[in-house]
């Protein structure tokens, strides 16, 4: 069993743009785009099926529906606020005291493949400040990567997939979607060295100081 790290980042596409305020706050839109071998319908069914999202996700409890409540284990809780079965979802996403917003667009391109587009609208807070849209897309890039192994058939328990990150390829990929999420930030018109420095503090975060450390050098 293995995942091509290199191939897997080189196969997500991720922006950053302004978005109008939500709940009165200043936000930013945070998507990632990739596209998979698979129809839209079941595309679908493994977005929001918890038997098969705990495969390369999380085990998520509660009702999948609009206006239903969920909670993913040691994770965030939310409501379903819009639903669009095989097609668009969007929901609250409720974590540590904030309230953010995701969005997941899923389209056919062709007979048998689809892209997803997952966006998460975050509030600029403190902690964009410090970290950019990087604290919150590596972690849906993690999730983007499960997925394609998952479709793949090729899912892995946790303990494996951890030990994989923990590989130099493994490493080699959060590195490169920090450094990207950076390039991201300066495209929507982040100051450079800021969106740098984020990506940087974003990196130490993920790989335990090192990389990060590195980057500022």
């Amino acid at each position: 069993m293995s995942i091509d790290f290199e191939k897997s980042l080189g196969a997500v596409t991720r922006t950053v743009s302004e978005e109008q305020q939500r709940e009165g706050k200043p936000v930013r839109r945070v998507t990632l785009e990739r596209t998979y071998a698979t129809t839209a319908n079941d595309l679908w069914d493994v977005v929001t099926n918890p038997e098969r999202l705990k495969r390369f996700f999380a085990p998520v409890t509660g009702e999948l529906k609009l206006g239903g409540r969920f909670q993913i284990e040691g994770n965030a809780a939310g409501t379903v606020t819009t639903c669009e079965p095989t097609q668009y979802f969007a929901a609250t996403w409720e974590f540590a005291g904030d309230v953010s917003w995701i969005e997941v667009r899923i389209a056919p391109e062709g007979e048998a493949r689809c892209r997803i587009a997952l966006s998460h609208i975050c509030p600029i807070n403190a902690h964009w400040a410090q970290f950019g849209p990087g604290a919150t897309g590596v972690g849906w890039d993690l999730s983007l990567l499960g997925l394609g192994a998952y479709l793949a058939d090729t899912a892995f328990e946790p303990s494996e997939g951890q030990a994989m990150l923990m590989s130099e390829a493994g490493m080699a990929f959060i590195v490169g979607a920090c450094q990207q999420w950076g390039q991201a930030a300066a495209a929507a018109g982040e100051p450079a060295e800021q969106a740098e420095a984020a990506a940087a503090r974003t990196t130490a975060f993920y790989t335990g100081g090192a990389a990060g450390e590195r980057q500022e050098d």
